[in-house]
């Protein structure tokens, strides 16, 4: 019996681990779009407004696509505290799709605030 229940533990954290694999892939592939559509040559991490008319955008998007070592904490915490770790990754996941939607607008005011004051 425990197994069972250590191995539905478990699929939540494989689950976690899919969909987050998901969203960084769709995330890499606007920031592919962006160099694309700015002309950023690869090796160029983030554009100069010498050489880029929307030097502010793509960084922009480029900044809100790096991936933060949390996730991989997350996972590692699991093994202990799974269902704590699932219901914190889905926080995370959502929370990272909407701030990197709204980072990638260029405008402060879109990116998402939790906690805030305002």
């Amino acid at each position: 019996m425990a197994s069972v229940r250590l191995l539905r533990e478990l699929g939540y954290m494989v689950l976690k681990l899919i969909l987050y694999v998901l969203l960084n892939t769709w995330i890499i592939t606007q920031v592919y779009q962006a160099r694309l559509k700015y002309n950023v040559p690869y090796l160029t991490l983030y554009a100069q407004e010498s050489e880029n008319n929307n030097t502010s955008l793509f960084n922009c998007i480029q900044r809100g696509h790096q991936m933060p070592i949390f996730f991989v904490l997350l996972l590692l915490g699991g093994f202990h505290h799974p269902l704590i770790s699932k219901g914190l990754g889905v926080f995370y996941l959502v929370n990272r799709y909407f701030n990197f939607t709204g980072y990638s607008t260029g405008d402060p005011d879109n990116r998402l605030k939790i906690g805030s004051s305002n």
